[in-house]
């Protein structure tokens, strides 16, 4: 954060408040802070518990303080500011409230990239159980699923291309779409899928 500058200030408190209410200089509002900084922290990880809320709450509260120190009159900076990060985190844990978080052990957590392969695996799995199915059927049906579902044809397509009538496509679509099933979930309850 480069407006957190260390730059070591006679003025008091007061001083710099003012001098951010006119010039709204980062730096002076950074310097500011960063003498209340650990208060913050520690009002902070008093009301949320966990180091990394508490620090995200206290980033947040400098966000605050840019825009709330502009429209208030501060006498005692550091009460304020105290007074502050403990609305702040108030608010926080009642808008919280509602919501249910659950700590989980990283792990058991599983990677990304593992539940991708892992998803990865189980479809081409799924996709050679399919193939072997597809061979399973009797030539029409199989032509006809085929056509239907790999190559994108409708009935009156397949008709044509096949020499069948409409309503024999339809049955072979939906007698060998009813066949790949059961085939299908014989191999899942054979515990090859």
């Amino acid at each position: 954060m480069a407006f957190l500058k260390n730059i070591a200030s006679s003025c008091s408190d007061g001083e710099l408040v003012q001098q951010y209410r006119r010039t709204g200089d980062l730096s002076v509002l950074g310097e500011l802070y960063q003498r209340y900084m650990d208060l913050l922290y520690g009002v902070c990880l008093k009301y949320l518990n966990e180091p990394e809320d508490a620090k995200d709450a206290v980033l947040s509260i400098f966000e605050e303080l840019v825009t709330k120190l502009q429209k208030h009159e501060v006498e005692n900076f550091k009460a304020w500011v105290y007074q502050l990060a403990k609305n702040h985190c108030l608010m926080r844990l009642r808008s919280e409230k509602g919501r249910t978080t659950v700590k989980m052990d990283l792990a058991v957590v599983q990677s990304e990239e593992n539940g991708h392969l892992e998803e990865v695996f189980q479809k081409e799995t799924q996709l050679k159980g399919l193939e072997y199915c597809l061979e399973q059927l009797n030539g029409d049906q199989r032509q006809a699923v085929e056509l239907f579902y790999l190559q994108g044809k409708c009935y009156q397509e397949i008709a044509a291309m096949s020499g069948l009538d409409w309503a024999q496509v339809r049955s072979f679509i939906q007698n060998g779409r009813r066949n790949l099933k059961n085939c299908m979930d014989k191999q899942v309850k054979q515990g090859v899928l």
